[in-house]
């Protein structure tokens, strides 16, 4: 029961810290019997919630550092989650003993049930995938050698979009499903290390067709400016195309860096970005002409639609802001590493949210009744949503405004970058219609381009 409940506690927490969570590859997932989730590792433990909410089975175990039980707020967490505590050796000079969480693991595999892996072993925030442990492919290979269960592994890339921001996005990929065939038990039983290593390798290769790679940020940054320049100004994308499109300009650009045609194009956009980042400025300001009446227009109807909406976010903002802020605090004050931040943030409004409401509760309980302090937490908790879609939007109006107004003061820089922008969307274009490779379908038509 309380495995139950804290699933979908998490499957809550998960949809309301994302506003928009895609899932791919889902059928690859065994419909029944144990399977190994494999997935790189880049946000810490919102890795693992994700995976419970949607990788559709349960119970799921997983594989935590044993340093996240340092947590006192998530302590219960990861119990409730039947969490199986590992230490990395890199972390206690070498002298570790885990045998007793993989004996765990390997009971938890043979009566059917699932688990999930990282087998990069720690989190991180590099733009790519680290080298993998070989500990997933061992734990598979031994499982099946013991002859009581045949686990597959299935591979799951979490690519985020602002991955600590509140309401983000985040594509959730999984991958074809690795099995354990006869001939890998027979390597395994002829040489361990080998057929070790060479399932890890294909589990590798595996993540990285699901998982946005990039050598150094540098690079990523270019290629994400070089696919918003590319993309139509009328199509919509949703987390799996952003990822798929950034994918293939990281890939392609790799394969021809080392051109002077490349690396002019390179640096161009890398001027351009810096242009926009003096100025206050995203690629999308310029995408259409905003002539003064228009912007004027538009700023009028959003203060007024700001100032409408202000009064119906009050009492939610003036309840919850507050836990917000403190969630915020603890995520950035006691996280050990950044790629915990999020984790929580989203954890200290787990426990903040519910002590606050029943309080409230209880006050109400205390002077008008049990059935109205019923009635208040079922407000409470619809206003909590509510609340976050109002903030939501009136930020986004807000930060429309203001953007608006920068943009109605530039004059010739607007111009001028205007037409910068212009060449070099000329210049991806075609740079993509003569580089692309021509075996992959294309994500966009010629009447997307206009």
């Amino acid at each position: 029961m309380i495995s139950r409940w804290t699933t979908f506690l998490i499957r809550v927490v998960a949809n309301t810290f994302f506003r928009r969570i895609e899932v791919t590859g889902l059928e690859n997932v065994p419909a029944d019997g144990p399977v190994i989730f494999a997935g790189n590792h880049p946000n810490a433990l919102m890795d693992g919630f994700l995976l419970i909410a949607k990788c559709g089975r349960s119970p799921l175990h997983f594989l935590a550092n044993a340093k996240l039980w340092k947590y006192r707020m998530l302590r219960p967490i990861l119990d409730a989650t039947s969490a199986i505590p590992v230490y990395r050796r890199e972390e206690h000079a070498g002298e570790v003993d885990n045998r007793d969480a993989f004996d765990r693991l390997y009971e938890v595999i043979e009566r059917g049930d699932c688990v999930a892996i990282f087998p990069e072993g720690v989190s991180h925030v590099e733009p790519q995938l680290l080298k993998l442990k070989t500990g997933t492919a061992r734990v598979a290979l031994t499982v099946a050698a013991r002859g009581r269960a045949r686990v597959p592994i299935v591979p799951v890339g979490f690519n985020y979009i602002n991955r600590h921001r509140f309401r983000s996005q985040v594509l959730i990929e999984f991958g074809e499903t690795l099995r354990i065939e006869e001939s890998w038990i027979a390597d395994f039983r002829q040489d361990e290390q080998q057929a070790v290593l060479a399932l890890t390798s294909r589990l590798e290769d595996a993540l990285r067709r699901i998982t946005l790679n990039a050598p150094d940020w540098s690079i990523l940054q270019f290629t994400q400016t070089a696919r918003r320049l590319y993309k139509p100004t009328t199509a919509k994308l949703g987390p799996g195309d952003y990822v798929e499109l950034n994918r293939r300009f990281v890939e392609r650009y790799l394969a021809l860096a080392d051109q002077p045609e490349m690396q002019a194009f390179r640096k161009e956009v890398e001027d351009y970005q810096a242009r926009l980042e003096l100025l206050g400025l995203k690629d999308h300001h310029l995408r259409r002409p905003i002539t003064p009446g228009y912007a004027l227009r538009k700023v009028v109807l959003r203060t007024l639609t700001l100032f409408a909406l202000l009064p119906l976010a009050i009492p939610g903002a003036l309840l919850h802001l507050p836990v917000g802020w403190l969630a915020a605090f603890v995520g950035e004050r006691f996280s050990y590493e950044y790629d915990d931040v999020a984790t929580l943030k989203v954890f200290a409004t787990i426990l903040l949210l519910p002590v606050l409401y029943l309080l409230i509760a209880v006050f109400v309980g205390l002077n008008f009744g049990a059935g109205w302090a019923v009635v208040a937490m079922i407000a409470l908790t619809f206003s909590f949503f509510a609340s976050v879609r109002l903030i939501e939007m009136e930020a986004g109006l807000l930060y429309s405004v203001l953007s608006l107004l920068r943009l109605t003061r530039l004059g010739q820089d607007l111009d001028d970058l205007r037409a910068t922008r212009a060449e070099l969307v000329v210049r991806v274009r075609d740079l993509a219609n003569r580089f692309a490779d021509p075996a992959t379908q294309r994500i966009f038509t010629d009447e997307d381009f206009g």
